[in-house]
């Protein structure tokens, strides 16, 4: 039986800006963190968001970057610490039975479940147009994002947000939601609502490749792409004439007469020494940057090499 008379004790899997924050709430609220199981920075990855390990060296608390969830030490360093309760906050891997068998564990998800379960929550919701997300503490079954739901915070998504944008509201309803139940769960008298799977769906990871623009889907759908995949993310893009050009800023325009009047079709254009992107319902994306392979190129530029392709019948 607990002893809620002394702190509890807890194994945390954490990283990214949700890790941080998060971890930080426990350690307000007097938990006792024994461990945080993170993730060693990637070289090939654009880090953009705060480091769980600098966390952890600035406060003392004991780290391991292991390469596998499932490993028997693992399992074995974690049992050994007798946690009362396991947390993963934003942890990219997923956790076997026999982890999750050692204690009380539970996840904070970057959505409104069961909305957007899976992967890249926020990317997705912003792809998909929603007007709402959140955060959703949960308790970890085996099957991701299924257990019942102990918390949940939402925030708006306001209609010319990034993904970057409304990640940065998600981590700040992450911890207050986290923080608003943490008295609760430590106590052992936090709810537990039903988490419906017949609602909302599945996603999976994001690639770069998903990125790519198709210029012929309505300007909204379009739109939405950049937003959901704009800088820190790697970019919606378009391939023209062996370049890459990749979308840094733009914005939805309203209906442009000179769209028809002139007949541009879908894709990069250039009107009035300003760069636009036709969609297929006639509607333009204005683009104030863009980068040709990585280097901003001006709609000056842009227009000689249209007119360069043109000319040379491509």
């Amino acid at each position: 039986m607990t002893d809620f008379n002394k702190p509890q004790r807890a194994v945390v899997f954490g990283y990214h800006n949700v890790g941080v924050r998060c971890l930080k709430v426990l350690l307000a609220g007097g938990v006792d963190v024994a461990l945080v199981v993170t993730h060693e920075d990637s070289a090939n990855e654009n880090i953009w968001f705060e480091s769980v390990i600098s966390l952890c060296q600035a406060e003392g608390i004991p780290y391991i970057t292991p390469a596998d969830a499932g490993s028997p030490e693992l399992l074995e360093q974690v049992k050994a610490i007798k946690p009362d309760l396991m947390f993963s906050f934003y942890y990219r891997n997923m956790l076997p039975a026999e982890l999750l068998a050692v204690a009380p564990a539970f996840n904070m998800h970057g959505s409104l479940l069961p909305e957007f379960r899976g992967r890249a929550p926020v990317n997705w919701a912003v792809l998909h147009g929603a007007t709402v997300t959140g955060a959703t503490l949960h308790e970890m079954t085996v099957k991701p994002d299924a257990g019942a739901i102990v918390a949940q915070m939402e925030v708006p998504v306001l209609p010319d947000d990034t993904a970057f944008e409304v990640f940065g509201k998600v981590t700040v309803a992450a911890e207050q939601a986290l923080w608003r139940v943490l008295p609760s769960l430590l106590d052992g008298t936090a709810p537990r609502l039903k988490n419906d799977l017949s609602k909302g769906g599945y996603f999976g990871g994001r690639k770069p490749e998903d990125g790519r623009i198709n210029w012929l889907l309505p300007a909204q759908d379009v739109y939405n792409l950049h937003r959901a995949v704009a800088p820190p993310y790697p970019g919606a893009f378009t391939d023209i004439g062996g370049v890459r050009y990749v979308l840094q800023r733009a914005r939805l325009s309203g209906n442009f007469g000179n769209v028809v009047s002139l007949s541009l079709p879908p894709g990069l254009t250039v009107v009035d020494n300003c760069i636009f992107g036709v969609c297929g319902d006639g509607r333009m994306l204005t683009i104030s940057a863009l980068t040709a392979d990585g280097e901003p190129v001006t709609a000056e530029q842009l227009q000689s090499r249209l007119a360069a392709l043109s000319a040379g019948g491509q």
